[in-house]
């Protein structure tokens, strides 16, 4: 097992077997039929899967998906991101997501084509137009919550981590960023999200942590030096405190 941050975006549909995958530290069991949207900045792993697991994907860049999402509603943005794995129980729903992922291969493999950025890029928004439009019709109310004007400070407070959580641990920053009152953000990520927002910060923080700890051979100095701790003793009491083990004691296990 073992943690991968994601520097850009893929869609995974399970074709046959099963597995048990993290996003973001939450676990989603695959089986047939199960498509994963793992969105520019997740951090991934996959943690079991049977010998049969098969499946089919693609990847795409940061730029494509900008492109992609262009003019979308920007709570959609938020939902992909919090109903990272979804099982279509339609029939003609996952027709139409086999389909258009046998149209991938067919621009992958058609290299010579001058305009297959072009194309990719169109056909990339049609993928996401047909999420848009299940998401639209299936989840309404979640769609209602992430158009409120808390929801959408919410889904800034959390792009906002991050980008800036591996120096910044502190809410009043946040706060600021988003003009709004530590008080009033508070609420906000406990109305939205379940959780204070401190331990939202603390959570994508541990998780780039726990990326550099498996990942790199960095010193654990250099890795409080990176992430902006005033010392490794500090640094050690910091991660223990939201693991229960030192960041010795985690590397070693991982290794």
């Amino acid at each position: 097992r073992r943690l991968a941050k994601m520097t850009n975006g893929a869609f995974f549909f399970c074709e046959e077997g099963e597995a048990k995958i993290t996003i973001d530290l939450k676990e989603y069991q695959i089986e047939p039929n199960t498509t994963v949207i793992l969105m520019p900045g997740s951090i991934f792993s996959l943690t079991a899967s049977s010998s049969n697991l098969q499946v089919h994907f693609f990847a795409f860049s940061t730029e494509f998906l900008q492109f992609a999402l262009f003019r979308m509603d920007p709570a959609f943005l938020y939902l992909l991101k919090i109903n990272s794995c979804q099982t279509p129980k339609k029939a003609e729903t996952i027709e139409i997501i086999k389909r258009l992922l046998e149209i991938t291969d067919v621009l992958y493999y058609d290299r010579e084509n001058r305009f297959r950025d072009t194309i990719a890029k169109n056909f990339l928004q049609i993928f996401f137009l047909n999420i848009y439009d299940k998401v639209q019709r299936l989840l309404p109310q979640e769609l209602k919550v992430g158009n409120s004007r808390k929801g959408q400070l919410f889904k800034m407070f959390i792009q906002l981590i991050q980008e800036h959580c591996t120096t910044q641990r502190d809410v009043t920053f946040y706060a600021r960023q988003l003009c709004i009152s530590t008080r009033y953000l508070s609420s906000i990520a406990k109305e939205l999200g379940d959780i204070s927002a401190k331990e939202i910060i603390d959570h994508f923080l541990i998780l780039e942590i726990k990326v550099t700890l498996q990942s790199t051979h960095f010193s654990l100095k250099e890795i409080a030096d990176r992430y902006k701790f005033p010392d490794q003793s500090f640094f050690g009491r910091y991660f223990k405190k939201h693991t229960g083990m030192s960041p010795k004691e985690y590397r070693t296990k991982i290794r």
